[in-house]
């Protein structure tokens, strides 16, 4: 079983090692968390062509060297060779790497995300079944619409009202559960 952590990679070097589609929607995640992204693949698809201008684009094969200060790395070739030498690379290093679907190779998975504005609701299988996280992902973005967003500003403002006032935990939690519960 993993450990599901939120990380903060803001500033933080990104790279990407690979340049199709999903190698675009891993940069696209990054840019949204405001990573700085850096993209190394002999050929780029459209989608990252499209952000080459937030992105330092590097058109040639990997090399380690390209790891550089990253702070997480993410493989997302076809070539499952590369794949193995990027995740050794980044291992003997101790930067935090995730290989597209081979979770062997990973130090860290991606779960499958909902987003509404700063609620974010993870699932994650362990790498074990992607498409089964996604199929549930799914289902949570009907679940959990665009008006959850908002509530996390609401209930953020009474749970630092609360803080200031010198409120415990479990009172602060009782605090929003009950306007949660008039809510619903």
């Amino acid at each position: 079983m993993g450990y599901l952590v939120n990380l903060v990679v803001e500033g933080r070097g990104a790279l990407i090692v690979g340049g199709g589609e999903i190698a675009a929607r891993k940069v696209e995640d990054l840019l949204a968390a405001k990573a700085r992204v850096t993209l190394v693949a002999p050929r780029i698809g459209e989608k990252i062509e499209a952000v080459a201008d937030r992105v330092t684009v590097h058109r040639r094969p990997y090399e380690a060297r390209d790891i550089g200060d990253s702070f997480i790395v993410i493989a997302a070739t076809d070539d499952e060779e590369l794949n193995a030498r990027v995740s050794q690379d980044c291992v003997a290093r101790n930067v935090l790497v995730n290989v597209v679907d081979r979770p062997a190779h990973c130090t860290f998975t991606v779960p499958a995300t909902v987003h509404r504005g700063d609620l974010t609701i993870a699932i994650a299988t362990n790498g074990r079944c992607p498409a089964f996280a996604s199929i549930l992902r799914e289902e949570l973005e009907g679940r959990y619409g665009v008006e959850y967003g908002p509530l996390v500003e609401r209930f953020a403002a009474v749970r630092n009202r609360m803080i200031a006032d010198r409120a415990a935990g479990p009172a602060i939690r009782a605090t929003i559960a009950a306007m949660y519960r008039e809510m619903s």
